[in-house]
């Protein structure tokens, strides 16, 4: 191979320094190896030259098939520079070949810390789902959420988030993750005489089941788990089929007291995960662009020297 770049030799010796870490990625091939001709050789054996060409050809199988060799230089180079550590890159190289992700959605995904925040929402799924749909459902939250992309005045309320997010639903299924299916907003639920509204309704398609969503522009209160309870047991009744799996609730909510909010799950008797929400962008576009930038401020302040 030849015609490499100088930034291009930089990346590639980056690369190899990166994943060399405590040579993570040897120990795990090595790992996978050990109970077959590995493991005869560590136990002193002197293999033939034949032998030895053959452990050698399943190392280089092994390598060639791990996951940082199945996705995109150009992936590479953002996780490289992004990631502080080897669990966090194989974390986002193993999304990205799950999901098919492209470099600018991997780039998002890192932005918004997907690593730190799924898998972080309190949950009582433990104790209320199978195991193998509890593991998938507990991934597939995150804590916190994080709607930058919307601009909202200081004293915004909560009908004001959720037409934000719904305006902006494509961005908001982008952060929620893979596998969300929007079904409908404030979509209607009749029990016995009296209509409600849900605020979000979602399908998921890997965790095969309904998804309900409240919103609140404020902090976490017990009340919140017995409402969204309240809705799940409806879409279970009204919506579920036999195919589907349980229907889970999502509390997103400004903040909460951890224990405050895991005390309120223990007494739920529906699969519900609660978790917060960050805001950083506050002020509405139109008046945030009369503000000077930092170059206009520094160009004043040159004229005035």
């Amino acid at each position: 191979m030849k015609g490499f770049s100088k930034s291009n030799l930089y990346s590639i010796k980056q690369f190899y320094l990166f994943y060399n870490q405590g040579n993570e990625i040897f120990q795990q091939v090595v790992g996978k190896l050990e109970s077959t001709n590995l493991r005869q050789v560590s136990a002193g054996l002197n293999p033939s030259n034949n032998e030895s060409l053959t452990i050698r050809l399943q190392v280089d199988d092994e390598f060639g098939n791990h996951p940082i060799f199945q996705i995109p230089w150009g992936h590479h180079i953002q996780i490289i520079t992004k990631c502080e550590s080897v669990n966090e890159a194989l974390f986002y190289v193993q999304k990205t070949i799950k999901n098919g992700w492209s470099r600018a959605m991997l780039m998002n995904f890192i932005e918004v810390d997907l690593y730190q925040s799924q898998g972080k929402a309190i949950t009582n799924f433990d104790g209320l789902l199978p195991d193998i749909q509890s593991d998938l459902a507990k991934e597939t939250l995150k804590d916190p959420y994080n709607f930058d992309f919307l601009t909202l005045t200081e004293g915004y309320k909560e009908r004001e988030l959720e037409d934000a997010l719904v305006e902006n639903i494509t961005k908001f299924l982008l952060e929620l993750g893979q596998g969300f299916a929007y079904v409908g907003r404030q979509y209607p639920i009749k029990v016995g005489n009296r209509e409600r509204n849900i605020d979000l309704l979602f399908y998921h398609l890997e965790l095969r089941c309904y998804i309900v969503i409240e919103l609140k522009a404020k902090e976490f209160e017990p009340e919140h788990t017995g409402k969204l309870g309240y809705y799940i047991t409806a879409i279970n009744h009204q919506l579920k089929k036999n195919i589907d799996n349980p229907t889970i609730g999502l509390l997103i909510c400004r903040t909460k007291d951890n224990i405050d909010a895991q005390y309120s799950l223990e007494s739920s008797s529906q699969p519900i995960g609660i978790s917060e929400y960050q805001l950083s962008k506050l002020l509405p576009e139109n008046f945030k662009s009369s503000l000077p930038s930092i170059e206009d401020i520094e160009r004043e302040l040159i004229f005035y020297i």
